[in-house]
């Protein structure tokens, strides 16, 4: 067994003044043990409150807050994240309230194993979850899942799944290039092109829909699947 000392959470939010003080809420309620928190929220050009909100909660939540004016995309704010880490274990947490942060720590008992550098929560491994955001959602996850599987050998259920969480010297070492909602599939390939096996663990979710601020459109379905093609020939 490995003995994990820090975890690292990296938080990017763009528009979530209604569900970051929350979220964070959340994430600070989980009882982690022995093992020392370090979460980085990442303002990625909020054009709502959400920079306000979060200037008040760093009164109440030992949290690093990165900000810039420019919305630069996801992937672009998780990378900026990043460089920042400094735990043996990094993470992902969305600033909306679609996963429960009580998980990690099953994720984390299944990184503590000594061959294990990669654990991705699955929704589809938690056969409670009977919700999602849409069908075009749920196909186009099934999709890019069978997608990983095909071109890179992977055996995994749930390749968009917000939960990945990495060996924080792995990650970091990890070449990251894109900027909007690429980084899924753009890590996954990059990480089973070494090798690495991804270990999954069932998740909940609650999703949520376009109407309540969800942001993923058909385009990123296109750009993720292009993205996989790509790094299955290209670093």
């Amino acid at each position: 067994m490995k003995k994990i000392k820090k975890l690292s959470i990296v938080v990017p939010v763009y528009n979530e003044e209604k569900t970051i003080e929350k979220s964070l809420e959340r994430l600070f309620n989980v009882d982690f043990g022995t093992i020392k928190l370090e979460v980085i929220v990442v303002n990625d050009g909020s054009k709502d409150k959400t920079l306000q909100v979060l200037n008040t909660l760093r009164k109440k939540y030992p949290f690093k807050l990165i900000s810039y004016k420019k919305n630069r995309g996801k992937s672009y704010a998780l990378r900026q994240g990043f460089t920042k880490t400094t735990g043996d274990v990094v993470t992902v947490q969305d600033g909306d309230l679609e996963y429960d942060p009580s998980d990690f720590k099953k994720m984390l008992k299944k990184m503590s194993q000594k061959e294990v550098k990669v654990v991705y929560g699955s929704r589809r491994l938690n056969k409670n979850n009977k919700q999602y955001s849409g069908l075009s959602f749920y196909l186009g996850g099934l999709l890019l899942t069978e997608m990983v599987n095909v071109l890179y050998g992977g055996k995994i259920t749930d390749e968009p799944t917000c939960y990945k969480m990495f060996e924080g010297d792995l990650l970091r070492s990890i070449p990251l290039k894109s900027n909007r909602f690429e980084f899924c599939p753009e890590v996954t390939a990059k990480v089973l092109r070494k090798g690495i096996p991804i270990y999954e663990v069932p998740i909940s979710y609650q999703p949520r829909h376009a109407g309540e601020g969800k942001k993923i459109k058909l385009r990123d379905f296109f750009e993720a699947a292009s993205t996989l093609i790509k790094y299955k020939f290209v670093d």
